[in-house]
């Protein structure tokens, strides 16, 4: 995940459940949680658990999530993104044991000014963070959520699960063909990709001409995008996204969707490339379809 802003709120749309609200039969499998943040993604899950047959507890990110996941959950709640005991307590009064988060969570705002008093992080966050944790990269505190979460009877799982439909599969998937030059392009910035994903730096690189112009950090694939095109005014520079190598599948997989194209397109980049099999495409058919509109050759990348 990537942090906005966000308080407290203790209404909630439905009313407060026990664990008895969604006993668990064969024909009623037990609820499913999803922590939401920004974006179409949590939407899928939810579309996906449905069909399923999985009923939806949504702990909705303030600040973040659409409320119009409200009307794919079974119960629907808000809170804040650093208020950890609170999600786990609306989660066990809803008799969920399994979670998913999905959506995208901005991290670098919580570098900035004022921050516990902007995020009024509970008490339980205040403690992963200052105490439990040996740093602060996305995995270290990823993994330790998912230690204290399945430490009181919630276990996280594999976000992408209910979507494998949006994800990247191998080869070019637009009418647009790569260049021999964007050939050579993917063959040297794929493994300093798969590196810097390795030391848990960014998921995403910049490339033109067997150089590259940006490396993603902290600010988010779309940030680095911004930057990479005020680098590269001339334009026609590629984007390679890949998953970690040893990437959990229960957080931070590697996601674009239509307003990465966009964003790609309004920078000057020529080519997205991503992991096949590992990278979420969100609403794949749409996107593929603005790509050939854009002029953008999208590639699912999968090495020997």
């Amino acid at each position: 995940m990537n942090v906005s802003s966000w308080i407290l709120c203790p209404i909630c749309v439905h009313p407060r459940v026990s664990a008895a609200a969604f006993p668990m039969t064969e024909a009623r499998p037990n609820p499913l949680g999803i922590i939401a943040g920004a974006g179409r993604f949590p939407f899928l899950v939810a579309e996906g658990a449905r069909r399923a047959g999985r009923p939806v507890v949504v702990v909705a990110l303030r600040g973040l999530a659409d409320p119009g996941l409200k009307v794919h959950a079974d119960r629907f709640y808000w809170s804040g993104v650093v208020r950890l005991g609170r999600w786990i307590r609306l989660f066990r009064r809803s008799g969920v044991r399994e979670a998913i988060m999905a959506g995208s969570v901005r991290k670098s705002d919580m570098y900035s000014r004022f921050r516990l008093v902007r995020f009024l992080p509970d008490w339980t966050s205040l403690k992963l963070w200052f105490f439990e944790v040996p740093d602060r990269r996305n995995d270290t505190i990823l993994r330790a959520t998912a230690d204290r979460m399945r430490s009181r009877g919630i276990t996280l799982v594999d976000s992408i699960q209910y979507c494998g439909d949006h994800l990247a599969s191998e080869g070019v998937m637009t009418r647009r063909q790569p260049t021999s030059a964007q050939q050579r392009d993917i063959e040297f910035g794929w493994p300093i990709a798969k590196e810097m994903g390795r030391l848990d730096i960014g998921q995403s690189i910049a490339v033109k001409e067997q150089e590259v112009i940006a490396v993603e950090a902290i600010e988010g694939t779309d940030r680095m995008i911004e930057r990479a095109g005020a680098l590269c005014r001339q334009g026609g520079w590629m984007l390679i996204k890949v998953a970690k190598p040893g990437q959990d599948p229960r957080f931070d997989v590697p996601t674009v969707g239509a307003a990465t194209l966009e964003n790609l397109h309004r920078h000057g980049a020529s080519a997205l490339v991503v992991e096949a099999g590992r990278t979420l495409m969100v609403d794949r058919p749409e996107v593929l379809a603005l790509a050939d509109k854009l002029g953008i050759v999208v590639v699912g990348h999968r090495p020997e």
